[in-house]
């Protein structure tokens, strides 16, 4: 019987002082598929000798070989700086050159071993050891944990982020795809203070803490920009409750702007606003105003919104924690530039961006930036195969990994891009392989459409990055 198993799994038999152990894999059609669109780079993962190879193993840099105040961060601790050549480099607390290549939400798989892996002992303990979340991060040469996980590898020696949650204090908007503090509220600095303090005192010390996070996963609403059907960021504050100062702040903002007339205001968006309850009443059934005269003012609302948010709440982290990066907040996805706008030195060190937001080679320099919620199966690559090799038309995976490695490689060569997180570690439930986004399936397994990939980028990483930079005319390291 097992070697009728064998024959169906393409394995040959070899015994060695009385142990069974698997030979090479023949090449199958699979593999070749994978060979045709990862090129060089399976073949780099394969010559890893160790998980650990990997890891950077770079001499420390002096602080004479980067621009002169350029430097961000503490001595012993994360830093970040620009060297003479225009590269941004992440540094550890030797000093060392650190790509960052982390992923968001590690966590132990939710299943047992005997239902994951086929029945092996539970004896081994609730997850077998080389499934452990450690084991498989330094196996796809991953150096780094994201946000939103449960601290299962961050005591292995992972560098990680941390998020300081603000969103988690009373007095929060909580609105149709907003979620956010009101940071126009007179107590918002000495509220921002004592979460700080609470959440960011007991790791100021911490070397393998990269830098905090203001929140993970904030709520800054669809911009009326893009004619969204939800309310934006100024419809739900012209909407809220009178106990909040943002509703009041709102309605003196946009009538200020107006003349302080609500007739003219109603002029100018193009809308019939007789008063403030109308603006309530089409957000309670989510009517958004998508006007540009509307969007004009929305932007700029924004912007302020976000200018205090990101000046406030990193002032409070700075205040507990005077060693470790500010990173802004984690978006989760696409945010307005009005919001990006904010997002920038001195109130952050290193902006967190989704990848769709990292600018283009070609727009200059616009200081360091960590890609955040990185991944290929949500970023529009899936929509239109091209032709491949003699005219045959890609399918659909074969496009996603094309377009996934391409992404991968322009983030690397990117002189702004100090690293990259993936967006999830396990499948969201309903989620269907190849298109299911985590690392990890919800049965526990290896998500190999990824992680097969992701592993030769990795063991290859820094030296894409060394390379010399070639601008382009790309609007974001995700572009077709």
């Amino acid at each position: 019987m097992q070697e009728i198993r064998d024959a169906l799994t393409g394995r040959k038999r070899v015994v060695e002082r009385g142990r069974v152990l698997p030979a090479e894999k023949t090449l199958s059609v699979e593999d070749a598929l994978r060979a045709f669109l990862f090129g060089g780079y399976l073949h780099a993962a394969r010559a890893m000798a160790h998980p650990d190879a990997a890891a950077s193993h770079s001499a420390p840099i002096s602080p004479e070989e980067f621009r002169a105040g350029t430097l961000r961060g503490s001595e012993g601790f994360f830093c970040v700086g620009q060297n003479q050549a225009g590269r941004w480099w992440l540094l550890d607390a030797e000093g060392r050159p650190f790509f960052c290549r982390g992923v968001h939400g590690v966590r132990a798989a939710a299943v047992p071993v005997d239902e994951a892996v086929g029945g092996r002992a539970a004896s081994a303990g609730p997850y077998a050891p080389d499934e452990h979340p450690s084991t498989r991060l330094r196996k796809w040469g991953f150096n780094a944990l994201g946000v939103g996980g449960d601290g299962a590898a961050q005591a292995d020696g992972f560098a990680f982020i941390a998020s300081v949650d603000f969103c988690r204090m009373s007095g929060v908007i909580q609105a149709s795809g907003v979620r956010l503090p009101d940071v126009f509220a007179p107590e918002w600095p000495a509220r921002a203070a004592a979460r700080a303090f609470e959440v960011c005192a007991p790791e100021v010390m911490n070397r393998a803490l990269i830098g905090w996070v203001a929140d993970d996963l904030p709520g800054w609403a669809p911009p009326a920009a893009r004619g969204g059907a939800r309310p934006s960021l100024l419809q739900s504050c012209l909407s809220l409750e009178p106990n909040f100062a943002a509703y009041h702040a709102a309605w003196e903002f946009v009538l200020a702007l107006h003349g302080g007339r609500i007739d003219a205001l109603a002029r100018a968006w193009g809308v019939a606003v007789r008063n403030k309850e109308v603006v309530r009443e089409w957000t309670r059934v989510e009517q958004a105003i998508a006007t540009r005269g509307y969007g004009r003012d929305d932007a700029q609302w924004s912007r302020e919104f976000a200018r205090r948010y990101f000046t406030g709440t990193a002032a409070a982290i700075r205040a507990a924690d005077p060693h470790h990066l500010v990173l802004g907040c984690r978006f989760g996805g696409r945010v307005d530039e009005s919001v990006r706008a904010e997002c920038v030195y001195p109130a952050v060190d290193v902006a967190l961006l989704d990848m769709s937001g990292v600018p283009a080679l070609a727009a200059g320099a616009t200081g360091p930036v960590l890609a955040g919620d990185f991944g290929w199966v949500d970023a529009g690559a899936v929509d239109a195969p091209a032709r491949g090799r003699g005219g045959r038309r890609l399918t659909t995976v074969e496009w996603m990994l094309r377009q996934g490695r391409a992404a991968l490689e322009r983030m690397a060569r990117h002189p702004d891009v100090v690293g990259y997180i993936w967006r999830q570690w396990l499948d969201d439930p309903g989620e269907q392989p190849p298109f299911a986004r985590g690392l990890v399936h919800v049965n526990g397994t290896e998500a190999r459409e990824h992680t097969e990939l992701l592993t030769a980028f990795n063991a290859r990483a820094e030296s894409l990055r060394r390379a010399p930079v070639r601008p382009t005319k790309e609007s974001s390291v995700f572009s077709g």
